[in-house]
Parts: C-alpha cells; structure tokens; sequence
C-alpha cells in the first residue's frame, strides 16, 4: 500500500501541516511518498525528505507548478494515481482548492476533514459543523483525502532520510 502527500509550502518553507497529514498516513500504513510542486531551490524537498516516516519525495518543479496553480497540479497528481492507495493533503486552503479536482478527474469520492484514521479505507470526519462525528468508509480503488491538521500530532520534522527524485511535471492549462 503506497500513499502520496502533497506538500503544503510557500516555495521556501514546507507547511507545519504537511508534518500531521504525515501521521495520519503513517496511521494508515505503507510506503509514504510526498509530491513537492513547485518548489525550484529544493530546501522544501530537503525538508521534507527529513521527515520520520517518509520514503520518497518527488519534485515537480516546472514554472507552470511555481504558484500553485491547481488546474496544473491536480492533473500531475492524476497521472500519478495509478501508483497509490491513498491520495492525501492537509486540508489547509491549498489542500481544500486542489484534491476536490484530483477526485473529480478521478471520478471517486473525496473524504474530507479527517480527524481519526480507524482502518485504511475508514475515517472519522465532523460534520454539522463540528457537532457530530461521522465514521466514512470508501470502497474507492484510489482514496482521496483531506487531513485536518489540529486533529494529529506532527511527525518529526528530523530523523528521515527518504530518496528525492523529479517527475515530470506535465503540461502548462495555460493559466
């Protein structure tokens, strides 16, 4: 079972965020592999190869990723998607704008907002804004999945040693 994180980041720093949708993973189980879009320096990719639990970063560093633009990035994540379990991002403004298209490109349900990982295909998500907690189960072959990040510890942000490769950032949509 592999699971591929997007990396919360600003193009110089990688997103405390991104550390607790790491736990939420490593609750989930398997190789844990982080996509890096964007980030042409490389000090957010050293940053998150360091991180405990994670095997693989993979950078698209193309211009057409350098703003975060979702139209070019949900497609890379697409591409990618045959290779994963589990699709995962922070549900931070980032998270929230690029992983409904990657699930809409994929035709599958997006589980949002998780707070709790019971099993590898059941999640715990509040709902009536906060006031009630629904168990979600997705028979998804890909899940897709938003992690808010108040509900996980942060992994260690040191102690890791994952491999950084490139992947092909894909076509420009332009805008």
């Amino acid at each position: 079972m592999s699971i591929l994180i997007l990396a919360d980041h600003d193009n110089s720093q990688l997103a405390a965020a991104t550390l607790n949708t790491v736990t939420a993973a490593t609750q989930i189980g398997g190789d844990i592999h982080v996509l890096v879009a964007g980030d042409t320096s490389g000090d957010v990719a050293k940053a998150a190869a360091a991180i405990a639990g994670v095997s693989k970063v993979l950078t698209a560093g193309a211009d057409a990723m350098a703003h975060g633009i979702a139209e070019n990035i949900a497609p890379l994540i697409q591409s990618m998607a045959s290779n994963y379990n589990h699709l995962m991002a922070p549900a931070t403004t980032t998270g929230k704008n690029i992983m409904p298209r990657v699930a809409a490109l994929l035709d599958v349900m997006q589980v949002s907002d998780i707070i709790k990982v019971e099993s590898a295909d059941t999640f715990q998500r509040p709902i009536y804004a906060g006031n009630a907690i629904a168990t979600v189960t997705s028979n998804e072959a890909v899940k897709v999945v938003t992690v808010r990040s108040t509900a996980f510890e942060a992994a260690a942000a040191e102690g890791g040693s994952a491999s950084i490769e490139a992947v092909d950032s894909g076509a420009d949509s332009g805008l």
